[in-house]
């Protein structure tokens, strides 16, 4: 019996058409970074401004995870919240490796995750909190304010679930 050569049944990324997907995670984490350097040299903390009838730039620095859970938790979630972000980075990035050049749907979605994943995980690492400036609101009530990673991360999970329920070849 012949020996069977192990990287022709996993092929390296490259050889596997995931590497084209992590341009678009990287899109996703430049046009992030641009953005919130953008508005923390623009406005000051909590300032806003205005752009729709429902819509403002607001800076805020969220030291917790979405919609500000554990921000207040003394300090360790940093950490946390970043190995976290890395670990599951790591695990999609495996997972988009493996991923068939047709399967479209879930490389994007994928890429869309890491990017936006990456995004803040700089964030957290660097600054010690998440830059969030999108504020979307109706009258009083205000969706937790949010950011390009964010975006990403959540049009990477629609995406992924739309995958998962059409149930597309594996």
């Amino acid at each position: 019996m012949p020996e069977q050569d192990l990287c022709s049944q996993n092929p390296p990324l490259k050889k596997r058409g995931a590497s084209i997907w992590l341009w678009l995670s990287l899109l996703v984490v430049g046009l992030d970074q641009l953005t919130k350097i953008w508005v923390s040299a623009t406005l000051a903390l909590y300032e806003s401004i205005p752009v729709l009838p429902f819509f403002d730039l607001r800076l805020l620095h969220n030291e917790g995870a979405a919609w500000s859970f554990l921000a207040t938790a003394g300090g360790w979630q940093r950490w946390f919240l970043a190995g976290l972000a890395i670990l599951v980075t790591g695990i999609l990035i495996v997972w988009l490796s493996r991923t068939k050049r047709q399967q479209y749907g879930l490389a994007s979605a994928l890429a869309l995750v890491i990017g936006g994943a990456v995004g803040n995980v700089i964030d957290r690492i660097i600054y010690g909190y998440v830059v969030d400036f999108i504020d979307i609101y109706y009258q009083n009530w205000h969706w937790p304010a949010f950011n390009i990673a964010d975006s990403a991360i959540s049009i990477g999970v629609v995406l992924l679930l739309i995958d998962a329920l059409l149930g597309t070849e594996r």
